[in-house]
């Protein structure tokens, strides 16, 4: 089976085991955040992986760095609505730090990537 560019990026790989982490995590939300931070959270981690997708698809390096900067937000984004939960107390410390390690580890791993894709050469058309 053929693999997209995408599929060979440990970060996209990286951001689909966040997703699946938060799918679990929050299924022991309250009932009542059903669409409120469950689905900001679900949809914010998505997020992160669907923007690395479409950006390989583009054709400058310029774009593929703007998603990369989209997945980047996305992910603080993810973070601030971990930091609520844990107030909230609707997760424990544990799982808190759990997701921040894979957050920051993301975070990482996209400026790394946002970095290259500036610095490297110019395609030509």
């Amino acid at each position: 089976m053929h693999l997209f560019s995408f599929e060979k990026l440990e970060v996209w790989k990286e951001a689909i085991l966040l997703s699946k982490n938060i799918y679990v995590l929050t299924e022991k939300f309250p009932n009542n955040e059903k669409f409120g931070l469950i689905n900001q959270l679900r949809r914010a981690s998505n997020s992160i992986s669907a923007n690395l997708a479409e950006g390989t698809s583009r054709i400058t390096n310029k774009d593929k760095a703007h998603f990369t900067t989209i997945a980047y937000s996305s992910t603080m984004e993810v973070l601030n609505h971990l930091i609520l939960s844990k107030e909230l107390k609707f997760i424990n410390e544990v799982n808190y730090l759990e997701i921040r390690k894979q957050l920051s580890k993301i975070a990482n791993m996209l400026n790394a990537l946002r970095k290259s894709q500036l610095h490297s050469e110019p395609i030509n058309n």
